[in-house]
C-alpha cells in the first residue's frame, strides 16, 4: 500500500506534458510526453490499493493495476514490466490507444474525487522504460513442446496469441499481407496516437521470445490454406475487419468521397515512405472535408485531414456528444485541432454530379432506447441542411469480410460474417474446424484493440490445452 494514504490529496493528478495543438498540428508525431521515474512513482502513489479495484475489473485483460502501480512506486521497474505483461501481450500499445476514460480510468474510484489515477501514462511508461534500460520478457523457464502454431494476422489478437503460446513453449509462425506486423496498429491508427517505432520495438521482443513473421504473404493465394493445416498443429485466425460499413444513401460513390480506413492507410503509407500503386495516397489539403461518424476512426480521419492542410473539417455524428462512441480524449483532441463537431444530424444524400459538393443532413433529436441499450436517433422534419463540402471520409465502422475459402474447410461464420466459434470452455474460440481457433474483430466484431488482445490470449490458452499441455 502506499507510503502516504492520503497521497490522492497531496498530489493532483498530472498528465505528461502534451503539446499545444498550433505545433502538433504540424506533424505526424506523437502528441503526449513521458513520466520520468520520479514523476512516475509520485501519480503511481496516488492510487488508493482498492479492496475491491474497479479499475482492474473494467480492464478487458484485468490488468492487475494496483500491483503494478505500487511496484512503480517503490520502483520496481522491472517486476512492474514482467507483472504487466501477465496479463496484456501489448502493454505500452495499449497505454497509448485505449480509451481510458471508459475503462480503468473511469472506474477509478478518484474519478470523482481528485481526478482519476493516470493509469494508461504509467502503464505506456513501464514497458517504455523497461526496455530502454535492457528489460526484455524472461523466457528462462520455458521448455519448448515440440509443437508449431500457424497465425494468420499480425494485429494486435495475432500477436497476443503468438505471445501467450511462446510463453507456454508453443512456437508460432506469424503470417500477414503486410508488410510490417501490427495489422491496423500499424496501418490504420496514426501515427500521432501510435508512432511506428513503437510497434516495430514490440516486434524485436516477440522476435527475441522465437516468433517469426512472414509477411507480404497473404494466405489462399501466396499460400494455400491447406498447407497451413498440413504443415501446423494448429491454425489461429486474427484477420480483424476491413469491409467498411455503408451508409446506404445516394452519392457514396462520388469522386472524392472515401472510406476511412484506405484513406489512412494511404497516409501511413506515405509517412513510412512506402510505394505501392496498390495503395495511393489520398490528401485532403486545401479540401472543405465532411467526416462521417462518431468513433475512434472518425476522430483519427478528422485529425488526419487537419494535419494534411484541410482548409475546414466537420465532423457529423447522428446523436449527441454523451453518446459518441469516440474516445473522449479524442474529441477533445479533434476539438483543439480546429474540428467542428456537428452533433445529432444524420446524413441523408452526398450532393454532386462530378465530384462531391455537399452533404445534405437532417437534424435529429434521441428516441427510445433500442435493443443495445442506446437511444435510437429521431430525425425532425422540416430540418435539413446542405453542408459545403469537396471530400467526405465515412467512417460508419467496420464488419467481417469472411474470404470465400473458409467454406472449403468447414469454417463457419454467422449471418453477420462473423466466425462461428465455441464459447468460454475447454477449448474457448475454436471454430468449426476443430483444428482452426481464431480471435479478435473475426470474432467480435469491429472493437478495441485491448478486445482483440484479450482473446487473442484466450484463444492461444485453449490452443495450449488443445495441444494436450
Amino acid at each position: 500500500m502506499s507510503k502516504h494514504p492520503l497521497q490522492f490529496l497531496e498530489v493532483p493528478r498530472r498528465d505528461p506534458e502534451k503539446q499545444d495543438a498550433e505545433h502538433r498540428v504540424k506533424h505526424f508525431g506523437e502528441i503526449y510526453g513521458h513520466y520520468d521515474g520520479a514523476s512516475a512513482a509520485a501519480q503511481a502513489g496516488r492510487c488508493l490499493q482498492c479492496g475491491n479495484p474497479y479499475c482492474e475489473w473494467q480492464c478487458p485483460v484485468h490488468n492487475y493495476i494496483p500491483n503494478w502501480l505500487e511496484l512503480i512506486e517503490e520502483g520496481r521497474l522491472f517486476e512492474a514490466a514482467e507483472l504487466s505483461h501477465q496479463t496484456n501481450s501489448l502493454p505500452e500499445i495499449c497505454g497509448r490507444v485505449c480509451p481510458q476514460d471508459r475503462l480503468c480510468e473511469g472506474a477509478c474510484t478518484l474519478n470523482d474525487v481528485n481526478g482519476a489515477v493516470s493509469i494508461g501514462s504509467i502503464e505506456k511508461y513501464i514497458t517504455d522504460e523497461a526496455v530502454a534500460q535492457g528489460w526484455r520478457p524472461d523466457m528462462s523457464n520455458v521448455t519448448d513442446t515440440g509443437k508449431c502454431v500457424a497465425i494468420v494476422g499480425a494485429g494486435p489478437a495475432g500477436l497476443a496469441a503468438a505471445d501467450v503460446l511462446a510463453r507456454n513453449g508453443v512456437r508460432s509462425i506469424v503470417y500477414d499481407a503486410y508488410p510490417d506486423i501490427g495489422g491496423l496498429l500499424t496501418y490504420g491508427i496514426p501515427p500521432f496516437k501510435l508512432e511506428k517505432r513503437i510497434v516495430e520495438q514490440r516486434r524485436k521482443l516477440l522476435e527475441g521470445m522465437g516468433i517469426r513473421f512472414v509477411l507480404n504473404t497473404r494466405v489462399g493465394e501466396d499460400i494455400a490454406f491447406q498447407t497451413l493445416l498440413d504443415d501446423y498443429d494448429a491454425v489461429f485466425l486474427g484477420m480483424g475487419t476491413y469491409e467498411y460499413v455503408k451508409g446506404g444513401f445516394p452519392g457514396e460513390d462520388l469522386p472524392g468521397v472515401h472510406e476511412a480506413l484506405p484513406y489512412l492507410v494511404s497516409n501511413v503509407y506515405e509517412e513510412l515512405g512506402y510505394q505501392d500503386p496498390a495503395v495511393p495516397y489520398v490528401s485532403l489539403e486545401g479540401k472543405k472535408v465532411v467526416v462521417l461518424g462518431g468513433g475512434d476512426t472518425g476522430m483519427d480521419c478528422n485529425r488526419t485531414a487537419i494535419r494534411q492542410g484541410a482548409l475546414s473539417v466537420s465532423c457529423v455524428y447522428r446523436r449527441d456528444e454523451e453518446n459518441m462512441p469516440g474516445s473522449r480524449r479524442e474529441v477533445q483532441n479533434s476539438r483543439e485541432e480546429g474540428v467542428e463537431f456537428l452533433f445529432n444530424r444524420q446524413p441523408l444524400e452526398i450532393l454532386g454530379t462530378d465530384r462531391v459538393e455537399g452533404v445534405r443532413v437532417i437534424q435529429t433529436q434521441l428516441g427510445k432506447a433500442g435493443p443495445d441499450g442506446r437511444h435510437r436517433p429521431e430525425v425532425i422534419p422540416g430540418t435539413e441542411d446542405i453542408l459545403p463540402a469537396d471530400a467526405v471520409v465515412i467512417a460508419f465502422g467496420f464488419r467481417p469480410d469472411p474470404p470465400g475459402w473458409f467454406k472449403d474447410f468447414s469454417i463457419e461464420t454467422l449471418p453477420s460474417g462473423r466466425l462461428r466459434v465455441a464459447a468460454l470452455g475447454h477449448f474457448p474460440f475454436q471454430t468449426t474446424n476443430p483444428k482452426v481457433v481464431a480471435g479478435g474483430d473475426m470474432v467480435r466484431g469491429s472493437d478495441l484493440v485491448v478486445t482483440a488482445v484479450h482473446e487473442g490470449r484466450e484463444a492461444a490458452a485453449g490452443i495450449v490445452r488443445y495441444l494436450g499441455f
